[in-house]
This record gives C-alpha cells, sequence and structure tokens, in this order.
C-alpha cells in the first residue's frame, strides 16, 4: 500500500482524490461526498445521466481504499433475496446453510435502484439502517465499513418506481454527477485513445493508499470535531425554514438535520479544522437536504427546483458570528 507522505488519516483521504482522477475526469464534488459519507457512516445517493462514469467512480474508491465491492443490477425481476441471500438446502449434509448475498461486503453499489419493486428497494432498509440483514428471522451483521452507493437516471422514468420519502431519508447525501466540460471531455477521449480500459484500474494505475486502518482513525478524529451551540443552533433554524418554505410540502427532518450536522463535521475535519464553522453547514446543506423535501405540485410546475429553494434558505437564514 502506497503510504501518505505524513502518515495522518487525513493526508490518507486526502491522497484519493489524485489516485482516483487516474480513472475519472472531474467530479471532484462527487468524490468528496462518497469520503463524507464514509466518514459519518452513511449511504450515497448518485444521480446522473447515463455514461458519466457513476460506476466507475465507485468502483475506482473501493479500489484506492482497498474495500471489497460488489455490484447488484437492479431490475424489475429482482428480488429481495437476490440482495441479502438466502438458505440453501444442502442434499448431502441435509440442512439449510446460507449463501450470502452481495450486500456483505463493504461498498455496495446498487445500479438503478428506481428500477427494480418497492419490495426489493425495502430489503435494503434493514441493511443500510442497521448494518445486518434478517434471513428467516436470525441476523447477520454486515462487514465494517459498510456503504450503500446508489445510482438512479433523472430524465428515464419509464418502467421505474421512485424511493419513497422514507428510503431517500436513509439516504446521508445525494450527489448530482454533472456532465463533464469540454476540456474534461477532451481528457476522457484522449486516455481511451491511449488505450484506457475502465474494467482494469490496476493497468490504469490506481492503488490502495488507505485502508480500514485509516478510516478507522479519521472517523475517531471526526468524532472529536466541536460543535458551537450557534452553529447547532444553525443547522436547526436551516431545517426549520424548510418546513415552513411555500413552495415546499414536505420539509427536513430532525434526522435531516442530524446528517447535516454529521456531514459537516465531516467537512471541517477533511478541511483540517477541528471544529465547525457556519461555512462547513453551506457546503453541505444542498447534498444532504435535496433529497429530504418535496415539492408542491404548483411549484413544480413554474420550474422550482429543491436545490433552488435551499440555496434561497441558504441566502435567507441568517448566519451566527
Amino acid at each position: 500500500m502506497t503510504a501518505p507522505t505524513d502518515g495522518s488519516p487525513r493526508a490518507a483521504l486526502e491522497a484519493l482524490r489524485g489516485e482516483i482522477g487516474k480513472a475519472v475526469v472531474g467530479q471532484d464534488a462527487a468524490v468528496t461526498g462518497l469520503v463524507v459519507a464514509l466518514l459519518c457512516r452513511g449511504h450515497v445517493l448518485l444521480e446522473g445521466v447515463p455514461g458519466i462514469a457513476k460506476t466507475l467512480l465507485v468502483r475506482a474508491l473501493a479500489t484506492a481504499l482497498e474495500l471489497d465491492t460488489k455490484r447488484v443490477q437492479f431490475t424489475p425481476d429482482l428480488m429481495p433475496s437476490d440482495v441479502t441471500g438466502s438458505l440453501v438446502y444442502d442434499a448431502r449434509s441435509a440442512e439449510f446453510s446460507f449463501q450470502a448475498g452481495p450486500v456483505f461486503t463493504n461498498l455496495l453499489l446498487a445500479d438503478e435502484i428506481n428500477r427494480t419493486p418497492p419490495k426489493t428497494q425495502a430489503s435494503l432498509l434493514e441493511a443500510m439502517e442497521e448494518r445486518q440483514v434478517s434471513v428467516e428471522g436470525e441476523p447477520r451483521p454486515l462487514p465494517d465499513p459498510f456503504m450503500v452507493a446508489a445510482t438512479q437516471n433523472p430524465v428515464e422514468y419509464e418502467g421505474t418506481y421512485p424511493l419513497p420519502e422514507a428510503q431517500l431519508d436513509r439516504f446521508l447525501l445525494k450527489l448530482n454527477l454533472p456532465l463533464p466540460s469540454r476540456q474534461q471531455e477532451i481528457d476522457v477521449l484522449a486516455r481511451h485513445a491511449a488505450g484506457f480500459d475502465p474494467r482494469d484500474l490496476g493497468a490504469a494505475g490506481v492503488r490502495p493508499v488507505a485502508g480500514a486502518a485509516e478510516l478507522a482513525g479519521a472517523r475517531a478524529a471526526v468524532a472529536k470535531v466541536t460543535v458551537s451551540p450557534e452553529v447547532t443552533g444553525y443547522v436547526v433554524d436551516l431545517c426549520r425554514a424548510t418546513r415552513d418554505s411555500p413552495s415546499l410540502s414536505l420539509g427536513a427532518s430532525p434526522r435531516g438535520a442530524t446528517a447535516l450536522l454529521a456531514a459537516s463535521r465531516a467537512w471541517a475535519w477533511l478541511s483540517g479544522r477541528e471544529f465547525v464553522i457556519p461555512d462547513d453547514v453551506k457546503a453541505l446543506a444542498l447534498p444532504t437536504l435535496r433529497h429530504r423535501v418535496r415539492l408542491r405540485p404548483e411549484a413544480e410546475m413554474e420550474g422550482v427546483t429543491p436545490d433552488g429553494v435551499l440555496t434561497g434558505l441558504l441566502a435567507h437564514v441568517p448566519v451566527p458570528r
């Protein structure tokens, strides 16, 4: 494993950006969001049109962190047992044995999660919230660390099953992956012309720069980041403002406020501080809250977006000094 220069967990995680950049062009914000989620023991919903390297991003992160990863392509005929695992009868021993599903991994890529029926979507709920799955009434713990990175396509809704609010709330962050700039797209094509194979990250030079030990050390450090009463009040005021917004029929719940505080602490630590400032809260407000609010139909018809509403609230809610 390539060791960071100063041996600290922060340096190891900072090295991720450069390592993932060997495979993925741009998407720095998404890389940072995935790292924040890992530090908070949270899960991430990745939204973007097909072909912008959502799958490659998750695979590169798992390689750079030396984590086990599995991918599930969610389809209309996928069953819950296809995700969690099931009991299989062994004729030789005349006993049932548990065959673990792909959820037993460190980093689960749930591809196009909105293409599977609610029953299978719900099979992830216990895994995401309780870090375990129950098969025939017996709980089975999942590995640590464990994170679900789910993807969905924002432009094609035919044959999809939108995630209910209760499940959306289980995701710490929703990250929107934009299309690359012209220069970034030129860089992508140049890499492919030079022989880049997205299925062979080793050949692209992606190497582990951190592991479970560094991640555990980073989580312990994040837990020590302090938050002043004024900043805590600012987080609460932002979330309460979403509940009073005339454009929203559903505002952020107290769980949303807790998520925003946790993400802000992780971002503060990654920024080299041992305390949270209001700018940390502002930086994480959109990815933490955009999927926890619901627009009123009339606002949606007028072209209002969750990000637009949240940006307006950030401009109006008083910031502590």
